[in-house]
């Protein structure tokens, strides 16, 4: 049994140098981060418009794949950001993953709807707004 869970260890840590999937949009200098997946990701990048005709700086990472989860390029882009913002048509199942890749860097807030309620673009930029003002906690709770 041992050589079969070392065998998948194996399996999955190939898994995960060669699977991993996402798209980055405006992050070459961006300030702050918006992570968010799927139909979220599609309203996430239409807030980073918004966002950034009122001058502030944010960057989208869009994770095609959840597992192997991106943490590796959220961590790195996270050194130099002051903010990220998990936007998720959920009560916050993925946030968790984006908390465990910032390791506390820097405040991590999320904005999620659930019951098929589709959040608006302008709506993820309020709570983006809100993150840059600091009048979001850096460990609010998701859910």
């Amino acid at each position: 049994m041992e050589q079969i869970n070392l065998r998948l260890q194996e399996k999955y840590r190939v898994i995960r140098e060669r699977e991993v999937r996402y798209e980055l949009v405006e992050t070459d200098d961006a300030e702050y981060l918006i992570v968010g997946y799927g139909l979220a990701a599609r309203i996430s990048h239409r807030a980073v418009e918004l966002a950034r005709a009122q001058g502030i700086k944010v960057g989208l990472v869009r994770p095609i794949t959840l597992y192997p989860f991106p943490s590796d390029i959220i961590q790195d882009l996270t050194r130099r950001m002051r903010g990220v913002l998990v936007v998720e048509m959920n009560a916050g199942q993925m946030v968790e993953d984006v908390r465990l890749a910032v390791n506390g860097q820097v405040p991590v807030a999320f904005h999620g709807r659930m019951g098929g309620v589709v959040a608006s673009p302008d709506e993820v930029a309020a709570a983006l707004i809100a993150l840059v003002r600091k009048e979001v906690p850096q460990h609010a709770e998701a859910y």
